[in-house]
């Protein structure tokens, strides 16, 4: 496995940041993969998959770019330059672009765990991979952006939240069941690859979700920054989570049992808005009672307000689908 060994000060000082970069690679990551784990990102995909392979197709060098950058165990690191906080997409790809032709070459070696095939031994690799970068983004990612980042902010608003209720540990363990997790002895487990030890003790350690379901990686600036990219919890991936038991719903009414539901991961108001089609007057009214209550509570993170659960409503939703069970 791999694994990153680091003092109590380096996790602490840990945080969880968006990056617009990031979530363009994982949608990158997602068109290549042509397959998506929900019916969210198989709409999606029918709406971009064929103009992005039309596009690579008028374009075969990129596209051997994308085959060789993706690697078989490894991205190419200059592809994934690791997230800085605050920053905007014009920002990021900036840094691709930024690279040297050799260290491209060499990162895509890495990848490859080979030579580098004779198409792509030249000096405009940094320019390619960010125009295409630059492509997903306008075309497949922007679009959304707004409803994207509400989601995100709402993962780490849960995501904080867990940490500051069960501590680091049980926050590491759930980024990515299974691949990500609290070894003990400072160590941090990042994935599944046999890549030797890093140690990353007074850098700055970043956790950044994106909302593809499938895709996640790790990125570094050596010495000084070091992220792991994880998919985010929420609306876009909790689909078959959004049922309303039946009882909850004829307690508090359908419509509001809905919201409750809803915020098992923290959202804005207007994110429920979005979600649930009811006007911005209909689902202010919902989340007061559901205040009132002792049922949801709110905070603020970043720009926005978020509504989550409090205990008693995770009890309350918990207890009606354990009673329709």
């Amino acid at each position: 496995m791999g694994w990153w060994e680091l003092n109590a000060d380096t996790l602490a000082r840990s945080r969880f940041v968006i990056s617009p970069l990031a979530e363009t690679f994982a949608c990158l990551k997602l068109l290549h993969a042509g397959e998506g784990a929900h019916p969210g990102e198989q709409g999606w995909l029918r709406a971009h998959l064929p103009s992005y392979r039309a596009w690579l197709a008028a374009e075969p060098v990129t596209a051997q770019l994308v085959r060789a950058g993706l690697g078989r165990e490894w991205i190419a690191d200059f592809l994934t330059p690791a997230p800085r906080e605050g920053e905007v997409f014009a920002d990021e790809v900036a840094r691709v672009r930024s690279v040297t032709p050799g260290a491209a070459r060499a990162h895509l070696r890495t990848a490859l765990a080979g030579p580098l095939p004779a198409g792509l031994d030249r000096d405009d690799l940094p320019e390619r991979a960010a125009v295409l970068l630059e492509r997903v983004w306008e075309e497949t990612v922007r679009p959304y952006w707004r409803r994207r980042r509400r989601v995100l902010e709402a993962d780490v608003a849960g995501r904080t939240a867990q940490v500051s209720r069960g501590g680091w540990v049980s926050a590491l363990d759930a980024l990515r069941p299974g691949r990500t997790r609290w070894l003990g002895e400072n160590r941090l487990q990042v994935n599944l690859q046999e890549y030797p030890p890093r140690e990353i003790s007074g850098a700055e350690l970043l956790f950044v979700p994106v909302t593809p379901q499938r895709h996640g990686w790790v990125s570094w600036d050596d010495g000084e920054r070091y992220a792991v990219i994880y998919p985010c919890a929420g609306v876009l991936a909790d689909v078959a989570d959004r049922a309303v038991p039946a009882g909850l719903g004829a307690l508090l009414g359908a419509t509001r049992a809905g919201v409750l539901v809803l915020l098992g991961s923290p959202m804005s108001t207007s994110h429920l808005t979005a979600v649930t089609g009811q006007g911005l007057g209909s689902v202010g009214r919902h989340l007061k009672v559901l205040r009132d209550a002792g049922l949801v509570e709110r905070r603020r993170t970043g720009r926005s307000v978020l509504y989550a659960r409090t205990a008693a409503g995770d009890a309350l939703v918990e207890a009606g689908r354990r009673a329709a069970d």
